[in-house]
């Protein structure tokens, strides 16, 4: 324990640190109150019984505020400053950008700057991009570190963890990305743009979303030429790994190549906070007029629009989506009469209900063809059942129309096969017939000791010479005396 101290006196702890390096890493300036917002939202819920909410505000961001200092000491952050409102602003040294690559799993080369002098005028900007980042990640406390709290304060913490659902994790947001319309991703060349965020969270149906956050400070024309430059930025090509040309923003980011059935560009956020003089409620309109042939799309016979080739732009109020989310109807999409959640306004909620119509009429039809098909199967099979039945051939015994082993049996053969003995006779009947042959030939057996030759053959020659031979190799004897006078 010691030695901890000795590295870090003022007690931080490994998990803490790591929140810092995440946050800071991703948003590059913020305050303390902002890192334990996002990287401990669990501790916003402790302090409620403080007095006031200075005191509150510090008792829940002394864990950060401890890292704060030993990472300073080590030379991975530093202070940069202080907001309108007097809080301390801080960020990291080069190394500390080195350490935090390692926290987010993201190349040094594309952390970006170390956001030195963000704080000389207040950095009023860089804490409404990081307000916006909150509002959208809408962190969730971990109730399995409040369960020695009191009652009512796990209740407040529940409550927050029912609410919608924000996007992402700190690891799906980058800030201060350059778009270089020329040059390349390290040294970009002159008109390009710059994203205040990039949102990258596939597994909560958001691919990839830039957003544009303004003080209410800049005019429609400067926000139209800014998303001109989006434009120019994502029709530009370069020659990818393979050779091959793609588009510079597919090199560095995935996206599906189709949005909701439209070959869009990747959708743009505008987020308003209302702290400058001009009013969003006129800007806007002003702003859809001067981009509409960068956002409107072609009407189709069902009522929906395509936006191939078109950039998808949407409206809303930082304090709306501070208050709703992503999930609440605060998000205007150019173009349409209403306020819809974030999922429809970048998609195309209309075309995919006509697509999925469009399936359904051709799976029906698919069906409904299938089933004639079988229906014309079934109808050549029973007219050819009944042709061949017609075919079949009738016995001339009993009337009954031969099998297809009889028929089969009787049909002519090969040269010098045998031949049926009975081919108009079926199975049964041919069996009676070579029975009744059989018998017949049976009783037709000759017993050749009772036939009485002469009788058979009266005039054979050949028994006439052996009966002349046999009474000839017998002599007549001579009888003498009175008998054989008599029998003379």
């Amino acid at each position: 324990m010691a030695g901890k101290r000795k590295n870090n006196p003022a007690g931080s702890t490994n998990t803490y640190r790591g929140d810092v390096l995440r946050v800071l890493g991703a948003l590059k300036v913020a305050t303390a109150d902002q890192i334990q917002r996002i990287g401990a939202p669990h501790l916003t819920f402790r302090p409620a019984d403080k007095e006031t909410p200075s005191k509150q505000k510090q008792a829940r961001t002394a864990s950060h505020t401890a890292a704060l200092s030993d990472m300073r000491r080590h030379g991975l952050s530093e202070n940069g400053g202080f907001t309108g409102t007097g809080d301390a602003l801080r960020n990291l040294t080069p190394k500390g950008l080195l350490a935090a690559s390692y926290e987010l799993n993201r190349p040094v080369t594309e952390m970006g700057s170390t956001a030195r002098g963000a704080g000389s005028s207040g950095a009023s900007h860089p804490m409404a991009v990081n307000e916006t980042v909150i509002a959208m990640l809408r962190p969730k406390p971990n109730m399995a570190r409040l369960v020695k709290d009191p009652a009512h304060v796990q209740a407040a913490a529940q409550d927050a963890v029912d609410s919608p659902d924000g996007i992402g994790t700190i690891a799906s947001y980058w800030t201060e990305v350059p778009l270089p319309a020329t040059g390349t991703w390290n040294a970009p060349g002159k008109g390009g743009a710059q994203a205040d965020i990039v949102l990258t969270a596939p597994q909560d149906r958001v691919p990839l979303l830039f957003i544009e956050v303004d003080n209410c400070h800049e005019t429609a024309e400067e926000l139209a030429d800014k998303l001109q430059k989006y434009v120019r930025f994502f029709l530009r090509k370069v020659k990818d790994t393979d050779g091959k040309e793609r588009p510079m923003w597919r090199t560095r980011w995935s996206a599906p190549d189709t949005w909701s059935g439209d070959a869009t560009f990747p959708p743009v956020l505008l987020v308003f906070n209302r702290i400058g003089e001009r009013n969003p409620d006129r800007t806007v309109p002003q702003l859809m007029e001067l981009t509409r042939h960068l956002w409107q799309g072609q009407r189709q016979k069902g009522g929906h629009h395509h936006y191939d080739g078109r950039l998808p732009i949407i409206a809303t109020r930082l304090n709306q989506l501070r208050e709703h989310g992503p999930a609440g109807a605060v998000f205007l999409r150019f173009g349409r009469d209403h306020e819809q959640h974030l999922w429809e306004a970048i998609g195309n909620p209309r075309r995919e209900a006509a697509d999925a119509r469009a399936r359904e009429e051709t799976a029906r039809a698919q069906a409904e063809y299938q089933a004639k098909v079988q229906r014309a199967a079934q109808e050549q099979a029973a007219k050819q059942a009944a042709e061949r039945k017609a075919r079949r051939p009738v016995c001339t015994g009993c009337g009954t129309r031969f099998t297809d082993a009889r028929w089969e049996a009787v049909q002519p053969k090969d040269w010098g096969a045998t031949k049926d003995s009975h081919p108009h006779l079926c199975d049964s009947c041919k069996s009676a017939a070579v029975a009744d042959v059989h018998e017949a030939d049976g009783r037709q057996e000759i017993d050749w000791e009772e036939i009485d030759w002469e009788e058979a053959w009266p005039g054979d020659p050949i028994r006439r010479d052996q009966d002349q031979e046999q009474n000839q190799a017998v002599p007549e004897q001579k009888t003498t005396g009175w008998l054989s006078r008599l029998r003379r």
